[in-house]
């Protein structure tokens, strides 16, 4: 079997140091970390984006940087991350000892995010891989001192396994620590709604993660105000445009479970507002919302 190394240098301690973990059936709820649901840590663009993240309000700082060649990770290749929350969560769940370093096939990954096995996927899925690794990222969540950063890669190193006659047999990747510590506690975990994943757009797929994690919070729903979901989402395009994209999912209406709309606040700003679908048909046509409750997300 001859590995294929991804990674800044020759083989590392750390692949020595940790017990290999196979994925298990991709047959999974899908779970996604809330740290990375809250907080503008990839890209939204499909094209390139070389220009970093930087990103501070209260006690949060984030900085987000990528190599020319790769730029930074987009919340398509985030799909690669949910799938490693899912693996690890319902391992734990299961009594399953888990690790850093994961061992799965191409054809895993991709199943369980709703892609193709077709060579153009398998070759996006390399690309996703490359610019998860190359991501450099600095931020002050779960750190003791505010002060202090923890700077990592969204995947340590990663490499392609082949047999003898170079035919594929899988993939192996290592997850930082700062990662893997938030997925093992329970409490910074939520189960996604697989539709997710069939979502086009950047900024929808962002805002999905963003209401989720609220939703738990609010029974009745949410709002946010736009200027604060702009400077909230990192996204590189002005304000006036940003609000023309959130007007425009709000007309689709495309997230999963949850009814989107706009209102104007006390001071005349223009308010995102989300209400989580319920299940129950006669729930739903009984459900009377007065709006103008809502609480404001500003955090």
């Amino acid at each position: 079997m001859t590995p294929r190394l991804h990674h800044g240098g020759s083989r590392s301690t750390e692949r020595e140091q940790l017990e290999l973990f196979r994925a298990l059936p991709s047959d999974l709820a899908p779970r996604d970390a809330q740290d990375l649901m809250a907080y503008p840590f990839f890209s939204l663009a499909k094209t390139r984006r070389t220009t970093p993240i930087d990103f501070n309000m209260g006690a949060v700082s984030i900085k987000v940087e990528a190599t020319a060649e790769h730029g930074i990770a987009t919340i398509w290749d985030a799909d690669v991350l949910i799938w490693a929350a899912s693996q690890i969560v319902e391992a734990r769940d299961k009594g399953i000892k888990t690790s850093r370093l994961m061992a799965t096939t191409p054809y895993e990954i991709l199943n369980f995010i709703g892609r193709t096995t077709s060579a153009r996927d398998y070759q996006r899925l390399k690309a996703a891989l490359d610019r998860l690794q190359s991501t450099s990222v600095a931020t002050s969540i779960r750190q003791p001192n505010e002060r202090r950063r923890h700077r990592f890669s969204w995947i340590n190193e990663w490499k392609e396994t082949a047999d003898a006659s170079g035919r594929p047999l899988g993939v192996e990747l290592i997850l930082p620590d700062w990662f893997y510590a938030g997925v093992l506690d329970e409490a910074l975990v939520l189960t996604i709604d697989p539709a997710y994943f069939a979502l086009t757009g950047g900024l929808e797929r962002w805002l999905y993660r963003l209401v989720r994690k609220h939703g738990g919070r609010q029974d009745g729903g949410w709002s946010f105000d736009f200027e604060h979901l702009h400077a909230k989402s990192g996204a590189l395009s002005p304000l006036k445009r940003f609000a023309f994209d959130l007007r425009e999912i709000v007309r689709r209406q495309p997230l999963p479970n949850y009814q989107l709309s706009i209102r104007r606040g006390q001071l005349g700003a223009e308010l995102l507002v989300f209400v989580p679908i319920p299940l129950d048909p006669l729930e739903r046509a009984s459900r009377r919302l007065d709006l103008s409750c809502l609480p404001v997300d500003n955090s």
